[in-house]
């Protein structure tokens, strides 16, 4: 049942982005998601009390291959519902979908199959209205359009829920370069906010109930939505990342677009275009398994986030908190934009050295034969860093090596086994997912990113330890004392830059590859 209702809430609970259709009343909203919810949560409410009678009351022992037979048809129709939902609504209900698409590892493949593509493009606002506001928000008294833009797209780039965005070119006066315009669509706020506080009623009584603590996510989330509404924080935001970035080993591993403060405000957000395809776009036409250009560019990407995310976690603390595939470019020169700063987060200096052990723990403990997840004074210590971070496990959990599964669930390589007997699958009963009571809301979006750059590696099958690499970020940003754990030196700093270089001889395959694509 637990899981269930944690499935329930998945779909339930999404966030920003490209709403189908317009956006309903509150009441009709929930009437609809429960329209399409409340058979399929008593379906699998159904599956389950078959398949605890069958084992229990009639001594039956079901093999793996006849439970997912049972299964895979509710999956299927789970799905079918959970996209109905998302393309009915949008709003506040695409985030979720975008994750789980994301997870192949985590999730059935008839949610990532049926979730996938809802990152890029929907309903966009019409041109006039899309000109009345940025005329409202960006023209000077006496200014005319002429004036600011030689050159205007109607034709948006991309829709969301909170804004869309359309490529302009400055006038000489301004500069003369090209830019992208974010608009805010109006009366957004009032709607979405809504959408959180529903959600908010609904998790709270399940406290306890479920295998997350649904109420506090909703509550970051709705903080985090409120800041979203505000460009001019979000263009403080990019310039922030992007000195950030600047200052790691080799150069930026992401491109960050500058926003033109002259021409910015609450609802309107003007900035460098980066030139290129959205991940989301790119990856639906390569296999990252097969295709050896494809798998060097996805390996290329996963290097550049890790570095990425890592250093913004550790030096400052700030970093982007909606890392989704439509908000990662594939940029014409090789390189990978960044985009989509609404959602950033703070974390504070003592969450950001606590965690910085964590990683170095992980990165370093000791493993046996009978013990490869770790000996017992590894694992307590990992123990007692997430009693630091706030980590609250449920009644009955084992101690140390349910609070050390966390841990290695969240920024371990997939594959590790974990102590305890948690398995890494977030759909097993045995997940450690299933033991948090609480989760601290200043790491709520961090587990976020490593879920996107875990969701990655997981794609392109290849072992990948978050914890180890950022480990060596950690140490030296944050100057602890973690033997075992190796700081950057010039080798290291000369190699990141030789891999940045091979990202660039790679860019002329990607172009011509989706040249191709294009044609055919």
């Amino acid at each position: 049942a637990r899981r269930v209702l944690a499935l329930a809430l998945a779909v339930r609970a999404a966030a920003l982005s490209t709403p189908a259709a317009p956006i309903k009343a509150p009441l009709a909203r929930a009437a609809t998601f429960w329209r399409y919810a409340s058979p399929v949560v008593a379906r699998y409410l159904g599956d389950q009390a078959s398949v605890a009678l069958k084992e229990r009351v009639l001594g039956q022992c079901l093999s793996d291959e006849e439970c997912e037979v049972i299964w895979n048809d509710s999956h299927e129709t789970g799905a079918a519902a959970a996209r109905r939902v998302v393309d009915d609504l949008g709003g506040f209900y695409v985030k979720t979908g975008q994750i789980i698409a994301s997870r192949q590892d985590l999730f059935p493949r008839q949610y990532s199959d049926a979730l996938a593509g809802l990152t890029d493009f929907v309903d966009s606002l019409d041109a006039a209205t899309v000109r009345e506001v940025v005329a409202a928000e960006v023209l000077r008294p006496g200014e005319r359009w002429e004036d600011v833009f030689a050159d205007w797209d109607d034709a948006p780039l991309g829709a969301a829920s909170v804004a869309q965005v359309h490529r302009a070119v400055l006038t000489k006066k301004y500069g003369g370069r090209e830019v992208a315009v974010k608009v805010q669509r109006p009366g957004v706020e009032e709607t979405l906010l809504g959408d959180v506080k529903q959600l908010k009623r609904l998790s709270k009584p399940l406290r306890g109930m479920t295998p997350v603590d649904y109420y506090i996510v909703f509550q970051e989330l709705e903080g985090q939505l409120a800041d979203e509404f505000d460009f001019v924080n979000e263009a403080a935001a990019m310039e922030r990342v992007s000195r950030t970035l600047t200052r790691c080993p080799g150069g930026a591993p992401l491109v960050v677009p500058k926003p033109v403060p002259a021409l910015s405000s609450r609802k309107v957000l003007v900035m460098d275009f980066l030139r290129g395809e959205p991940l989301s776009r790119v990856a639906a036409k390569f296999d990252l398994e097969k295709d050896p250009v494809a798998r060097a560019a996805g390996l290329a990407l996963l290097e550049g986030l890790t570095e990425a995310f890592g250093r913004c976690i550790f030096e400052t603390g700030f970093f982007h908190a909606d890392p989704h595939p439509g908000n990662l470019l594939v940029l014409d020169d090789g390189r990978i934009g960044l985009i989509d700063f609404g959602q950033v987060k703070q974390i504070s200096g003592k969450a950001r050295a606590t965690l910085g052990k964590v990683m170095c723990a992980l990165a370093t403990r000791r493993r046996s034969k009978d013990e490869p997840w770790g000996v017992d004074e590894d694992l307590r210590e990992l123990s007692r860093l997430g009693d630091e971070l706030g980590v609250k496990l449920a009644d009955g959990a084992p101690d140390p090596e349910g609070p050390a599964a966390v841990s290695m669930w969240l920024f371990d390589d997939a594959r590790e086994p974990l102590p305890g007997g948690y398995e890494q699958s977030e759909l097993s009963p045995r997940a450690p997912a299933q033991s948090l009571q609480s989760f601290p809301q200043d790491l709520v979006l961090v587990a976020r990113s490593s879920v996107l750059i875990k969701g990655l590696a997981a794609k392109l099958d290849v072992k990948w330890s978050l914890a180890s690499k950022w480990a060596t970020t950690a140490v030296d940003v944050l100057d602890l004392d973690a033997p075992g754990v190796p700081r950057t030196n010039r080798a290291r700093r000369l190699a990141a830059g030789a891999k940045k270089r091979c990202q660039r001889v790679l860019a002329p395959f990607v172009r011509r590859r989706l040249a191709r694509q294009r044609e055919a």
